[in-house]
């Protein structure tokens, strides 16, 4: 596939060298088209030797190819990282005063913008009418990350991890190919792939796979808990699990990219957290318990992916336990955590809201994987169960995962298995299915 990398001046330009090489090592062409002001965060040669060709910010080199018109003629796909604020105003604007503008204007295959400037650019009025204008003309432009920015602040504006653009911006192609057609940018919502007209933020801004789940999940709110609690046994020792919370992160972000609003309540996690989602961060089963239902009250859709602890000690030791010979050690007594899960998906819940739950399960004497999922759909009372086999490098820590949907009553809904973002939409796509 040819992709034209634009690289606007931002100190986040070094972040787009990475964004290169993924691309590059994923099989594709890449042509960079820095702007003048990027080259002075990261210099030509770099750009060049990472991919191949030339990169130049110039309209009048190798003029006999005509590059401002054939480069966007020729395009499969285009990714802006970093997009400043000055990137945004020139494309709304139908600025052409250097390469990738004018090749902005001659592109018709998906366009991904990946915009990166400090909190108070991002929300001035005038940043925010230029990318309403873009997301209306069919331009996807992505949601920055919050986090720390060049300075000690912190916030929104921050760009989204290199591999998060990466997939966004293949999926878009990816999408574009099952549904035979291209989104078009610059053309206007009547010729965009979904109705832009109808939902003219919500679907540009959300950019995975907009032909195959169009903002399906556009105007839900949805609360997703992932990672594995702790339960203190004293300030230094905890009863924890395997759980990196990989599974919920991604779905929170499939969630986010099918027009959702989400909450993520995170327990333990060391993961970047997903652009343009709000997370939470818990440790215990008894603060995890707290957020879910909070954040639930409003909530169309909750999905327990987290691993909560069953038990948790009885008593948590005031100072460190000491291991020494002449000393014994009082037997550590645990007690049950409250089933978070049976909560959500009993009396409290709110009417109409669709719960999911997960099971992780290695079988035993007493039954196989499966058979222990059934009878946990059954007791729980979740519309949905995700059932997954866990244990000997299997579910937990894992890049993929392989689950078996079930409904309440125990019959399977479907199965799934490969990366945890196939995974996860294959669970928004049975929740999708009961609205």
């Amino acid at each position: 596939m040819r992709i034209v990398l634009g690289v606007a001046g931002g100190i986040a330009a070094y972040k787009a060298v990475l964004l290169l090489r993924l691309l590059r090592e994923a099989g594709h062409d890449v042509r960079v088209i820095p702007t003048r002001a990027a080259l002075r965060f990261v210099g030509r040669p770099t750009w060049e030797a990472l991919s191949g060709h030339p990169a130049t910010p110039e309209v009048f080199e190798d003029v006999e190819h005509v590059p401002h018109v054939g480069l966007g003629q020729g395009a499969d796909l285009v990714v802006v990282a970093p997009a400043t604020a000055d990137l945004l105003s020139r494309a709304a604007t139908g600025r052409a005063d250097d390469l990738l503008t004018s090749t902005l204007l001659t592109v018709r295959c998906p366009v991904l913008l990946a915009p990166a400037m400090h909190t108070e650019m991002w929300d001035h009025a005038a940043t925010r009418a230029n990318v309403a204008t873009l997301r209306e003309r069919g331009v996807h432009v992505m949601e920055p990350a919050s986090g720390r920015l060049t300075g000690a602040d912190t916030g929104p504006g921050r760009l989204p991890e290199p591999a998060d653009i990466a997939s966004a911006a293949l999926a878009l192609v990816d999408a574009a190919d099952a549904a035979g057609r291209a989104p078009v940018a610059g053309s206007g919502p009547g010729d965009a792939p979904v109705d832009l007209a109808e939902h003219p933020v919500d679907l540009a801004e959300h950019p995975a796979d907009l032909a195959e789940h169009p903002a399906d999940l556009a105007g839900r709110h949805v609360v997703v808990s992932a990672g594995g609690t702790r339960e203190p046994i004293d300030p230094v020792r905890y009863l924890g699990n395997r759980s990196s919370g990989r599974q919920g992160y991604a779905l929170a972000r499939t969630a986010r990219s099918r027009g959702a609003r989400v909450t993520l309540v995170a327990a333990n996690v060391v993961l970047d957290d997903p652009a343009g989602v709000d997370v939470v961060a818990v440790e215990s089963t008894a603060q995890l318990r707290d957020a879910v239902h909070a954040a639930a009250k409003d909530a169309d859709v909750v999905v327990m992916a987290a691993a909560v602890a069953d038990f948790r000690p009885a008593r948590t030791a005031e100072h460190k336990i000491k291991k020494r010979a002449d000393h014994a050690v009082e037997p550590l007594v645990l007690e049950p955590n409250p089933d978070v899960l049976a909560e959500l998906a009993g009396e409290r819940r709110r009417p109409g809201q669709i719960v999911v739950g997960f099971a992780a399960e290695t079988g035993d004497t007493d039954g196989d994987v499966l058979s222990h999922g059934r009878e946990k759909a059954r007791r729980k009372g979740a519309d949905l169960l995700a059932v997954n086999a866990v244990g000997g490098g299997l579910g937990f820590g894992t890049a993929d995962n392989a689950v078996t949907i079930l409904d309440a009553a125990g019959a399977v809904v479907e199965t799934a298995a490969g990366s945890k973002d196939v995974v996860a939409d294959a669970i928004w796509d049975a929740v999708v299915r009961l609205f």
